[in-house]
């Protein structure tokens, strides 16, 4: 009997550990839900540019359980285009999708993080900002305006633009009214052109009514989507202006220090995942699209001349020399960038482009 009662008093004290140990604690609160604003520099859905926002929304609340929920807005829908970084450095967004030379007259470094005029490609960019010690440049020149700066996106090298008359000299440059912003509208500047700084909703209209005479957007895919082929007949290449044109995605710090480390991390992973994705989509798509306009709207292609490009390139190391001494901090990141384009141009010399000049 003793032997009986003995295990029944064991058998119920382990019974009320297990309970204890799986009961809720009812000190224990459940995970908090953060709701973030992110806003756009681009037009709702653009493919691409538009949707790399979007994507970007929908893999954080995947991985975060639904813990971080980020509404995107396109351009015009809570703040105009080109008031994404303001919007986002005084708290009224969250983050911001855009591109750094739009902010070019806030702080001259900008546009090193973006693209500058024959720079750095797709691949070269993605090297300096994440193992060159760019993406820490970056960081710190946002950071007075309350900022972190993250790489978004990529389309990999531009179309040179759309052109209601044909460019067959440096003398046709002239005069000439073309949508192009950051250092490229400071280059056509000085060849003799006029830049004109447009988001990407009001180029249509402005090429259209004749406001503008050409501009440049992104490449085929992009450029079929707004409808370009319709309002411009030429349709020129290279794009010596946008290389490798990194976009970004801005976040406001007070709104970043308050998340957990983890969801952190899953921002900075969702980022990382639409640099990547962007410019393989735009790989695929710019393909399929250059055909589209040749062959089923009789776009007719051209090169810029010889002589343009020379003096554009000419124009552009001038340029680029100039803004490097701006300041300490923007002459610190033209030395990096600079430092960093020569010893990848080197080695590609023996690799990328050495195999495309046999493959092709």
């Amino acid at each position: 009997m003793r032997v009986c009662v003995a295990l029944l008093v064991v058998l119920a004290l382990g019974a009320c550990g297990r309970e204890s140990a799986t009961a809720p604690d009812a000190t224990v609160l459940p995970d908090k839900v953060y709701q973030w604003k992110l806003v756009t520099t681009w037009p709702k859905n653009l493919p691409a540019l538009g949707t790399a926002p979007e994507r970007l929304a929908k893999e954080v609340e995947l991985m975060s359980n639904g813990r971080l929920k980020i509404r995107v807005f396109g351009a015009g829908e809570l703040v105009p285009a080109m008031e994404v970084f303001d919007a986002v450095s005084q708290g009224n967004a969250e983050m911001g999708h855009g591109a750094a030379y739009y902010w070019r007259g806030k702080l001259a470094s900008a546009e090193f993080f973006a693209t500058v005029p024959f720079g750095m490609n797709a691949q070269e960019m993605n090297g300096w900002l994440h193992y060159g010690g760019g993406l820490e440049l970056w960081q710190e020149a946002y950071a007075p305006f309350n900022l972190i700066p993250l790489a978004a996106g990529n389309s990999g090298v531009q179309m040179a633009g759309w052109f209601n008359k044909e460019i067959n000299s440096l003398e046709d440059l002239k005069g000439l009214k073309m949508r192009i912003p950051g250092l490229g509208g400071e280059v056509l500047k000085r060849a003799g052109g006029e830049p004109v700084t447009l988001p990407g909703g009001e180029i249509f209209t402005a090429l259209q009514t004749g406001v503008i005479d050409a501009t440049e957007w992104v490449g085929p895919y992009n450029d079929l989507a707004l409808g370009l082929h319709t309002v411009a007949k030429y349709y020129y290449y290279p794009g010596w202006h946008e290389p490798g044109p990194t976009l970004e995605a801005i976040i406001n710090k007070d709104a970043w220090e308050s998340l957990p480390p983890d969801l952190q991390a899953m921002v900075k992973a969702a980022a990382r995942t639409v640099n990547d994705d962007m410019l393989a989509e735009f790989t695929v798509r710019n393909a399929s699209a250059l055909k589209t306009l040749i062959y089923d709207h009789g776009v007719q292609v051209r090169r810029l001349p010889d002589d343009v490009i020379e003096r554009l390139r000419e124009v552009s190391a001038e340029v680029l020399a100039e803004t490097g001494k701006v300041d300490p901090l923007t002459t610190r990141v033209y030395e990096s960038y600079t430092a960093f384009a020569k010893s990848a141009r080197e080695y590609h010399a023996l690799s990328e482009q050495a195999y495309l000049e046999i493959r092709d």
